[in-house]
């Protein structure tokens, strides 16, 4: 475990000094956040009947969403997009580290890292001047931050799987622009689950990327009981874990027809 510990804390040092990208994107998903707020508050003061989610509720489903916004699996590292294209993944294949555990904790500092870095300044500014309240509780704010840590597990599983699939496509941008698709649409950052249709609540809450974003966010809004916890973390590392054993099968499979040609 020493290893990929140490490879966890040199990624996520070094992706602690850009500090200058994560002021650009705390302004961005301020700008966003904002405007989504207001789309939200539109709809609820032109809504004839009940909600599944109070409008404060849905504030801070709002701004707790753009402040985990990098945290969510929706790109691939270009370093091992690099190392497939290139053949130079035949030197991570000499290492005496399991390939796959040492690309899941890049992935794992991959999204903390920058997500550390936006956002605390994103939640105090909301928290101050912009809606956000502060957890339901004391209990629901304990709850949120323990989801938040499976949200982040579960993030760096789906994260390899984007990396694993390099090895059957030129760049990987189709594959993961579709997971970029299906993160935003399932996992709740555009729309608040609770307000999807009825008829869609059974698959979504089949699927694990609601554990992603919409549980944690709903445990810190008070529209999950923190009793609710021990089931949403079931959920975020049976997926986790589900996807990991999934990754490493699809890894082993493509390490045996990966051919590297070169002196």
């Amino acid at each position: 475990m020493t290893p990929y510990l140490a490879v966890l804390g040199a990624r996520f040092r070094m992706l602690l000094q850009y500090r200058a990208a994560a002021l650009a994107g705390m302004a961005t998903q301020l700008f966003w956040g904002l405007i989504r707020a207001m789309i939200f508050t539109a709809f609820y003061r032109a809504a004839t009947g009940p909600q599944p989610m109070e409008l404060a509720q849905t504030i801070d489903y709002v701004w707790l969403g753009q402040a985990a916004f990098a945290m969510l699996p929706w790109a691939i590292d270009g370093e091992i997009r690099q190392m497939i294209r290139s053949g130079a993944v035949a030197y991570e294949l000499v290492r005496p580290v399991d390939l796959y555990t040492l690309w899941y904790f890049r992935a794992l500092a991959s999204r903390g890292a920058p997500t550390l870095l936006r956002a605390t300044p994103v939640l105090a500014v909301a928290l101050l001047c912009l809606g956000l309240r502060p957890p339901a509780s004391a209990a629901a704010g304990a709850a949120w931050a323990l989801a938040m840590v499976g949200a982040l597990l579960l993030s760096g599983a789906v994260s390899n799987l984007l990396h694993v699939s390099l090895m059957w496509t030129i760049t990987g941008e189709g594959i993961a622009q579709l997971v970029q698709v299906a993160v935003f649409l399932l996992s709740g950052l555009i729309v608040p689950l609770p307000l999807y249709p009825d008829w869609a609540q059974t698959a979504i809450a089949w699927l694990p990327f609601r554990g992603l974003a919409d549980l944690p966010f709903r445990l810190w809004a008070g529209h999950l009981p923190p009793t609710a916890l021990w089931s949403v973390l079931a959920q975020q590392l049976g997926w986790t874990l589900g996807l990991a054993l999934f990754g490493r099968w699809l890894l082993g499979r493509g390490l045996r027809r990966l051919t590297v040609q070169g002196g």
